[in-house]
């Protein structure tokens, strides 16, 4: 670096540190280790702390002096190095130029350069050293000029300028070009919050938010904040601050910024950059200067972007790309010493006849002040387009202005280049130097092109004037070429001057080059051209158009893009005519099947086409590595399919437009098509791409290699910023299987890390839509390209990390659609339905949607209102909701949110109205107001947007106000997303998810939304599963308290009077109810804390929470009516066992009595032998007992006649019942149906020739299962009670409402069904009832006795000891029964528990996992059998298969064994401890020894053991009666006992034992709970007689996952007799129609089923597979459930007989989601 530097500089300079090396990591090491060593060497104890601190100074000045002589060595190599390697790459270039040399070129020129700026930076501090006060810059500088200002330039300086300009503001690190387009996209708090600027780093930040929010405001943001006020603050008579060089540190001058940011941008970001500053109206560089004035770059691809639309007077509108554009060319320069602003001038010749606009910058204007630091050099360049009005007009055609920056002399090589290619130079100056005029005589052909604009100032020298003419005259340019400006001429006068000279030189135009042409002079005089690094990349996007240029569009896409036409087109259609059937002679499944084999065979044909050679070429291309490569061959595609679209379909467009006017229905649909088949873009590669995917087969060869790798190509790229198709608009379909993969692949990049917010616009076409869009997010979706394009695409936006915990998103979604309600398409068929289903698909993926409204009370608006708040209300139904702004666009003025108050309450009225009719048309009449359906606030959710442009276009630059309004528009949208948490966060798989789901339900006509949903299936099965864990704790804690109770009351004292254990009773009952409202309370508490979550996708079943709500009642209800029973039939049992025991207590005295008698006569005999004892002691017995009464029979008969007869108590039926004497008459042969159980004459004709097979069928099941109910009840060891009847009768009268529904059955029926029921339960309730009065019988019970009093006659008669054999008849006949109900009273609760948390949990934890289950195990048994009871008698299938999977669970590894164990274990302990406990008295002290505290101690232990088990006191008192043992003894056996009772119950245990017998004798029996928790409410479908699979017994609707074939549900064709084959799932989407009893006979579509069905919800079957495993059942046994039913075989589709086992247990799993 050369600095020239005054004369008394001191010669010696004393060393200083250079602070830069402190930042590098290898000085820092170096001079730490050198401090370590010095320390260790000489801190010695008695070393002077402060002669270390000297001594080590020096040392380590000496280290860095040597450090830093090794460092400049090595660098000045270096810089030896590159000069040569650079000297060399010239040569090379000269001789054979390529891309290879010129980035190598590059490469070695910046490490140069920053070795370079490395040394002016240290030369620089060395010099501040010398000539700044103490070194520093605090005092005023000692020098008097600088290297710069005496004109010596060097590399060096030059880079150290453009380094340090870098570095203040921050950009250093992106030099060169490593700023990305991507990184500014991405969603953070720079591109949502205005900052202030505060700091000069905030600048380029601040310009680009501003710059990409098109806000023509943005150049003013190149100064702090508080500049002002500190210039405010300057005394303006500060002599030194007038003299001195004005210091702009703290400012930038905008063109500086620009071009720094130029040469820090990525080429994508640099187009971008153009493209935003262009639409501002500002002029954009051409050339850029890089590193030193010599070196430029012609910026061509960074303007290839730039699309124009014009209109020259009388010539149509005419669309093209700006640097292709033959546009005459006017070039402004100035001299060094000119005064007048070209720049200024520039801005009046372009804002002449319109509102000034600052296209240029100048130094009068806000920011361009501060000189010019890096950006002398730069062109810029802007255009003048006409608007085709004349007096608007300034020029007739369109005109190029490009504006030299700095004077020719500092930039010659730009000037030269400018002066070949212009149509016309203009020079601006006061004078004329003599090296300028070297320059300017230098010129060829300056007569046609050069023109001089000589500013004559009033203080000018004749000199300076006669220099000007002394150059005019050597140039031999005429005087008319030379524009003066004096003090009598102002701007005006001479911005007129210039634009008659322009005019008049636009007729010659023919020599005029576009921007294109101009690469070829560029590169001859030494300008590099940004593009030609992606020469490569253009080279094979021309390969491609040259196919395409030979031949028409629709030709080369049926060559080349083949997977997309007619077939995928026709592929759409079939998959829509599956789902809506609207037509087919065959039956209708057959034509599912028709239809299916069709798609299958054009699926195969797809998968057969050949890669084209232009596919093959784009996909290569594409699949580079090289990012930066593959982004340059996809824009090079855009570029020039644009191009190439805007000439082929201008003239299709403007006979549309004709048609349009014409209204032609059927040519505008033509043409309509002709424009969609001439589109061509890169989305039609990229869609081509992905059909080649969709139609892969998997496991193919090839798509195990490169097609397996495209979705992840893709993935990539969508992650880049490029947008994925997601419906494809021509053909109105999704390819699937393509986008769910891309998805997938997308997740698996980020590390599953994809929260997703998704946003979408919808609108009117052409109403700025997405231009909203890229205007609040920065992004480029299509505006007006010129090709037509249909459908909706997805864009992902980043979320920045300073955003992530705030938003909780990791990913902004965008939603580009096409424009709804097209006024040119409204009147075409399909128009209407293609844009709901539009609008609902993409309104059912947003998470934000916004309603671009424009001309509010237009038809097309008006549609668009009511389809979007019919998808609105669709999602409400759903659970999800949506937000939603409604943009007014074009209403501007700052009282405008005031002014249109009333437009927007008109707007809220007219969403109301539209409420109400999409409730009306969903059946929703609760659904009043639009605010019923969405969180809408009318001032929150409506926002004024002014108008997009500033002016007339195409000269309007875009409204700061639009720019400032969508801004703050955007802010307040993402911060309604923060506070908003009304939706779950989803990821990419529930996305894809949603995707699919709501595809499939657009797909059918009346857009049905389902449980089919798999999102909403599976958080509905979730809440089932956690509702079900609930309902089962609820039971299970009242269980456990009911048992309590039970034990309470019965082991209450027996002494006590009868009705005292009545108002024992009483208050149980009240205390239960108490017990069932809290635990009621808690479960709702925990549904109400469930929606509360946020996972789970707990928003989407919203609608079902007053469905479980009330289930949650209807279970309370149940267990309160069952325990109050219960505790009924304990208050009786009570009462029963209390005659009992009165009668044994009674004869019990008496036979102690007699026994003490017998004992004393014995003992005043001879010795007498046991055996004559015993003789004498069965006839005392004998005597003693004879008149014990027994306990009174009921009759049980009379008493279920009775309650019969109340049943029937308002039916006027007395008289059939008055004729009844005897019910066990009835049910003793089989029930017979009859034709006069029939209400209609048509139905009992129905059945002369059909039978009565099905009332028979339904019949039969009804009393198999209520038999089982009665038998269930008689083999408990209770006796009769009256609730069993009235259950009974409830549960016939359940099964009877769904017969009367399907059959009409009359009151006949009822009766005589009823009766042969009730006939039944009587013989059984009254068996039941004489088995316990025998088990309870006194004498029986006396007689079981008999041995026990014997053995204490003997031992008495003997004088032996019954110490051990009291105990163990203690124990055998008192402990032992109460240990053993101790067990069962528990064991049903703990194999319940066993079963819910073991392996088979999953099986029984929701109606679902159960249904998918069971039918699992039917198909692998593969019984006929199995499926018919399955199918017609369900419920006691269910039963019977509940039960047998217990006893097998409960069989392996003798779980049952180990449950009784674990108790056995806890009642031993505790009864140990009681007897432990038992031994002492209340003092603590023990009982003594003697007979009378034997009683005393079992009393104890009674005390002690109340709540735990029920000693009965008459066996107690028998036991131990005439016992002669005293205590402690006693106390040491009954320990024995207990021990040896302990043993013998786990050997019992553990031997094979009828599991059968102890699962129907527990008191809770765990096979009834399982059938309560996964039976469900028990209703079948009204067509296939499909059990509800709906959770909870208090749902509204009805619905199941798979419904079957109507004729597995015993429906045929009335004239052939035949089974039904068609599935209810499949007639509901179909024009067919049905009939029966409740439709009176007569027909009714069976679309509107819900009229005589509205409990019921049956969906269409979600894919044609999903119903494979009730087909593939039908076609196994076709002709046996023929036979079954009394019918002939089914007429089943041929594809049927294909399906196999696997196939059908495939369909079963997805139906039920299982994986």
């Amino acid at each position: 670096m050369e600095l020239w530097l005054q004369n008394n500089v001191a010669t010696r300079r004393n060393w200083r540190l250079n602070p830069t090396l402190l930042a590098e990591k290898d000085f820092v090491d170096f001079i730490s280790a050198q401090i370590d060593f010095f320390l260790e060497t000489n801190q010695l104890p008695d070393t002077n702390i402060f002669t270390l601190w000297e001594t080590l100074k020096v040392y380590l000045r000496g280290h860095i002096i040597e450090y830093t002589s090794r460092l400049n060595k090595s660098r000045s190599k270096r810089f030896t190095e590159l000069t040569t390697l650079i000297h060399d790459v010239d040569q090379q270039l000269s001789d054979s130029p390529s891309t290879d040399l010129r980035k190598k070129r590059i490469a070695l020129q910046t490490e140069f350069d920053l070795l370079a700026s490395k040394q002016a930076e240290e030369n620089f501090l060395k010099s501040r050293q010398s000539h700044y006060e103490h070194g520093e810059r605090a005092g005023p500088s000692t020098t008097s000029t600088s290297g710069a200002e005496s004109g010596y330039f060097t590399q060096e300086t030059v880079n150290a300028a453009l380094f340090n300009f870098l570095s203040k503001l921050g950009l250093e690190k992106l030099y060169p070009n490593k700023l990305s387009l991507r990184s500014l996209l991405e969603i953070n708090k720079n591109s949502i919050y205005d900052e202030t600027v505060e700091s000069l780093k905030n600048i380029p930040r601040c310009f680009l938010r501003k710059l990409f929010q098109i806000n023509a405001e943005c150049r003013n943001f190149t100064q702090l904040t508080n500049d002002d006020e500190e210039e405010e603050n300057n005394d303006l008579f500060d002599f030194d601050l007038l003299t001195a060089d004005v210091c702009d540190d703290n400012k930038v001058n905008p063109l500086d910024l620009i071009v720094a940011l130029f040469l820090c941008a990525d080429s994508f970001l640099q187009q971008e950059m153009t493209l935003k500053m262009s639409m501002c109206q500002f002029p954009v560089p051409l050339l850029l200067p890089h590193v030193n004035n010599s070196q430029s770059t012609l910026m061509l691809w960074a303007l290839r972007d730039i699309v124009k639309e014009w209109r020259p007077q009388d010539l149509s509108v005419v669309k093209d790309n700006i640097v292709q554009a033959d546009i005459p060319f006017f070039t402004f320069v100035r001299l060094k010493n000119c005064s007048l602003s070209k720049s200024q001038v520039l801005n009046h010749v372009l804002s002449r006849g319109q509102q000034n606009h600052n296209i240029f910058i100048h130094r009068d204007m806000k920011g361009g002040a501060p000189k010019k630091i890096i950006a002398n050099g730069l062109v810029e360049v802007c255009w003048f387009l006409p608007c085709g009005k004349e007096n608007l007009d300034i020029f007739p055609e369109p005109v190029a202005f490009a504006n030299l920056r700095g004077d020719i002399c500092e930039s010659q090589a730009q000037f030269n280049f400018l002066f070949h290619v212009s149509t016309a130079t203009f020079v601006f100056l006061d004078k004329v130097e003599e090296n300028e005029h070297k320059i300017l005589t230098s010129l060829q052909d300056v007569k046609s092109k050069l023109f001089l604009v000589v500013n004559r100032k009033e203080d000018s020298s004749g000199e300076d004037m006669m220099s000007v003419k002394t150059t005019l005259i050597e140039l031999q340019l005429p005087t008319s070429r030379m524009k003066i400006k004096d003090s009598r001429v102002n701007v005006a006068a001479l911005t007129d001057k210039l634009c008659d000279t322009i005019k008049t030189s636009l007729p010659d135009v023919s020599a005029t080059l576009n921007i294109v042409n101009m690469v070829e002079k560029a590169v001859e005089l030494g300008l590099s051209v940004d593009e030609s690094t992606s020469d490569e990349q253009k080279k094979a996007a021309e390969e491609i158009m040259i196919d395409i240029e030979g031949q028409s569009i629709p030709d080369y896409k049926k060559q080349q893009l083949p997977l997309q036409g007619d077939n995928w087109k026709r592929l759409s259609q079939l998959e829509k005519e599956e789902c809506r059937l609207k037509s087919g002679d065959s039956g209708l499944e057959e034509y599912k099947c028709h239809l299916q084999k069709e798609k299958n065979k054009i699926r195969k044909e797809q998968s057969k086409q050949k890669l084209s050679k232009g596919m093959e070429s784009f996909i290569k291309t594409v699949s580079t590595s090289d990012k930066e490569k593959r982004d340059f061959f996809l824009k090079w595609m855009k570029l020039k399919l644009n191009t190439h679209s805007r000439s082929e379909l201008s003239e299709l467009r403007n006979k549309f437009k004709e048609q349009c006017k014409k209204k032609d229905i059927k040519l505008i649909a033509q043409l309509d098509q002709d424009l969609l088949e001439s589109s061509l873009g890169v989305e039609h590669y990229m869609r081509e791409m992905g059909l080649i995917y969709e139609f892969s087969v998997k496991g193919s060869i090839n798509t195990a290699d490169e097609i397996s790798r495209l979705p992840g190509l893709a993935a990539e790229m969508l992650l880049d910023g490029f947008p994925l198709e997601l419906l494809d608009g021509d053909a109105s379909n999704i390819p699937e299987r393509w986008v769910t993969d891309v998805l997938t692949e997308l997740h698996k990049k980020v590390g599953e890390q994809s929260r997703l917010l998704v946003l979408t616009v919808l609108g009117v076409q052409s109403t700025g839509k997405s231009t909203l869009l890229n205007t609040m997010f920065g992004v480029q979706f299509p505006v007006s390209s010129g090709r037509c394009t249909r459908g909706a695409y997805m864009l992902f936006l980043k979320v920045g990390e300073d955003m992530k915990r705030e938003l909780n998103y990791d990913f902004i979604v965008l939603i580009d659609t096409e424009g709804l309600k097209s006024p040119d398409l409204a009147e075409l068929e399909e128009s209407y339905v293609h844009d709901n289903q539009l609008a609902t698909f993409v309104i059912g993926l947003s998470d934000v949607t916004i309603i671009n409204i424009a001309m509010e009370n237009s038809t097309e608006m008006k549609d668009i209102l009511q389809i979007a708040v019919h998808a609105f209300l669709r999602m409400k139904i759903i659970g999800k909701k949506p937000v939603c702004h409604f943009v007014h666009q074009n209403v501007s003025g700052v009282s405008a949110h005031d002014k249109t108050i009333t437009e927007r309450q008109h707007l809220l009225d007219q969403l109301n109205q539209m409420t109400q009719i999409a409730a009306e048309m969903e059946k929703k009449p609760s659904i009043k107001a639009f605010t019923d359906v969405l969180d809408y606030d009318m001032d929150k959710n409506n926002w004024n947007i002014p108008g997009l442009w500033h002016g007339t276009p195409p000269m309007a630059p875009v409204n700061t106000g639009y720019s400032e309004a969508v801004a703050e528009f955007k802010k307040n949208l993402l911060q309604t997303v923060k506070t908003n948490r009304s939706n779950e966060v989803s990821k990419i798989p529930e996305f894809i998810e949603w995707i699919r789901s709501l595809w499939k339900a657009v797909k059918y006509e009346n857009f049905i939304f389902s449980s089919r949903n798999t999102l909403v299936a599976q958080a509905y099965d979730n809440l089932c599963k956690e509702f079900n864990q609930w309902e089962w704790q609820f039971r299970k804690e009242i269980l456990s308290w009911q048992t309590e109770a039970e034990f309470e009351i019965l082991n209450s004292d027996p002494g006590s009077d009868v009705q005292d254990w009545s108002t024992l009773v009483e208050p149980k009952k009240s205390e239960v109810s108490e017990k069932i409202a809290e635990v009621e309370g808690n479960m709702k508490k925990k549904l109400t804390n469930y929606y509360k979550r946020k996972d789970q996708n707990v928003n989407l079943i919203e609608k079902y929470k007053t469905d479980f709500f009330k289930s949650i009642s209807s279970v309370t209800n149940e267990i309160k009516n069952a325990a109050n029973n219960k505790l009924d039939c304990v208050l009786d049992l009570k009462k029963s066992s209390k005659k009992v025991q009165d009668i044994q207590r009674k004869y019990r005295g008496r036979i102690e009595v007699e026994v003490m008698k017998l004992l004393s006569a014995c003992k005043d005999k001879d010795k007498l032998s046991d055996e004559e004892l015993t003789d004498q002691f069965e006839k005392m017995w004998t005597e003693a007992t004879k008149n014990v009464s027994g306990l009174k029979e009921r009759d049980i008969t009379a008493n279920i006649l009775k309650q019969l007869r109340n049943n029937f108590s308002n039916r006027n039926v007395n008289e059939k019942f008055q004729k009844i004497r005897d019910l066990k008459q009835f049910g003793n042969g089989p029930f017979r149906t009859a034709r006069d159980h029939l209400d209609f004459w048509w139905k009992k004709a129905e059945s002369v020739f059909r039978g009565l097979g099905d009332l028979q069928t339904v019949a039969d099941s009804v009393i198999e299962s209520c038999t089982r109910f009665v038998l269930n009840k008689a083999n408990s060891n209770t006796d009769y009670h009256d609730s069993f009847t009235r259950d009974l009768l409830e549960k016939i009268d359940e099964s009877l409402q769904q017969s009367h529904k399907n059959h009409n059955t009359n009151a006949k029926f009822e009766i005589d069904l009823k009766l042969h029921i009730c006939g039944i339960a009587s013989r059984e309730f009254q068996k039941m009832h004489q088995k316990f009065l025998s088990d309870n019988d006194p004498k029986i019970l006396l007689e079981k006795k008999k041995s026990q009093y014997l053995k204490d006659f003997l031992d008495l008669y003997n004088d032996r000891d019954d110490c051990q054999r009291k105990a163990d008849n203690f124990v055998q006949f008192c402990i032992k029964p109460a240990v053993e109900e101790y067990i069962n009273r528990s064991l049903g609760i703990d194999i319940m528990d066993d079963i819910l948390t073991g392996c088979h949990s999953a099986e029984y934890s929701s109606c679902s996992s159960f249904q998918y289950n069971i039918q699992e195990e039917l198909l692998q048994k593969d019984n006929f059998n199995s499926f018919v009871k399955y199918i017609c008698k369900y419920e006691i299938y269910v039963k019977d298969w509940i039960f047998q999977c217990i006893q097998k669970q409960m069989s392996k590894d003798k779980t049952l064994s180990e449950l009784k164990n674990k108790n056995l274990q806890v009642i031993v302990d505790k009864i140990t401890a009681a007897l432990e406990q038992a031994t002492k008295g209340p003092d603590g002290v023990q009982l003594p020894d003697n007979n009378e505290s034997i009683k005393k101690l079992i009393s104890n232990m009674r005390k002690y053991l109340i709540k735990d088990i029920s000693v009965s006191e008459e066996d107690e008192k028998t036991s131990l009666s005439l016992i002669q043992s005293t205590c402690h003894p006693f106390i040491n056996s009954l320990k024995m006992s207990i021990k040896d009772l302990k043993e013998q119950l786990q050997e019992e245990f553990s031997k094979s034992e009828d599991i059968t017998e102890t699962l129907r004798k527990l008191p809770i029996k765990p096979q009834d709970e399982l059938f309560n928790r996964v039976f469900g409410c028990g209703k079948q479908c009204p067509f296939c007689k499909v059990p509800c699979e709906a959770g909870g017994k208090g749902h509204d609707k009805h619905h199941a996952a798979v419904h079957r074939p109507q004729g597995l549900g015993i429906y045929r064709n009335l004239d052939t007799q035949k089974l039904i084959e068609t599935l209810c799932t499949t007639d509901v989407q179909s024009e067919c129609r049905f009939k029966n009893t409740d439709t009176n006979g007569k027909w009714h579509p069976y679309k509107e089923y819900h009229t005589y069905y509205p409990d019921w919800h049956i969906p269409p079957d979600p894919s044609i597979e999903s119903s494979d495993y009730w087909k593939y059942v039908l076609v196994r046994y076709n002709d046996r459930f023929a036979q079954e039913y009394d019918a002939k075989p089914a007429d089943v589709p041929e594809a049927w007989k294909k399906i196999t086992e696997d196939q059908a247990l495939k369909g079963l799993k997805d139906a039920y989601n299982m994986k």
